[in-house]
């Protein structure tokens, strides 16, 4: 059974949503819906995949979706806009994907059939490193960023920080294929950690910010969009 919830402001739009889920066939599924971003939360309910309207009165998309994600990591989150520019959004939270209003039986169903191939993702290698303090074994969705700083590479996570004895271009080359870029000759970023790029800062989810250097900028903004529009990112583009 996947449980859905649709979160929009409009009557009307809402009850057309639920009515289209409840016509899908590829798999049994539960639609609740809600009439706003405050409703949503204050239901305390889980649910596999939320459909959220991004510009709503009272609490909106971007807001309702990053209070959710502080304790869920696993929903998938399609945003529902009338916007076609999705990018003003792409780093608040790690969506899923983006579909345009009104919304049509074909492109809410082929969404839906991409999620369930997603369902199931496979199990996150951990990573070792060899630190100052020890061995440590750890998800690359764990660590946030690493820094050169007096010459030592710290390994900041969501657990700690941990120091290596590493060259910080050397863990760049390394960290690559998992994910992370360069936005500072200092700092190597997991792309997944980004919250937002704002002129030359990057602010995490974590609500720490790391210095984007004008030399870096173009390179490390291009490896995000790449990273948000491929499977790293799993989000789904619909022009």
């Amino acid at each position: 059974m996947i449980r859905i919830a649709v979160c929009d402001d409009d009557e009307r739009t809402r009850e057309e949503t639920l009515a289209l889920l409840r016509d899908y066939r590829n798999v049994s599924l539960e639609a609740e819906g809600y009439s706003g971003g405050e409703a949503l939360l204050e239901a305390g309910k889980t649910y596999d995949i939320l459909l959220l309207d991004i510009d709503m009165d009272g609490m909106d998309g971007i807001e309702t979706a990053r209070r959710i994600r502080e304790a869920d990591r696993e929903v998938k989150l399609i945003y529902v806009t009338n916007y076609s520019d999705y990018m003003m959004f792409a780093f608040a939270v790690h969506a899923f994907a983006y579909l345009l209003k009104p919304l049509g039986k074909k492109e809410l169903y082929a969404q839906l059939d991409e999620v369930l191939r997603y369902s199931s993702p496979r199990p996150e290698s951990d990573l070792e490193f060899v630190t100052r303090e020890g061995v440590l074994r750890m998800q690359p969705s764990r660590i946030l960023y690493f820094e050169y700083l007096d010459r030592w590479v710290l390994l900041h996570t969501t657990d700690g920080v941990w120091h290596l004895k590493r060259q910080i271009a050397e863990v760049a080359r390394e960290m690559a294929p998992f994910g992370f870029a360069v936005p500072h000759k200092s700092f190597v970023v997991n792309l997944y950690a980004v919250r937002q790029i704002k002129g030359y800062e990057v602010s995490l989810t974590d609500g720490q910010h790391i210095p984007l250097s004008q030399k870096k900028s173009a390179a490390f903004r291009r490896a995000m969009n790449e990273y948000l529009a491929g499977e790293g990112g799993r989000a789904v583009w619909h022009f």
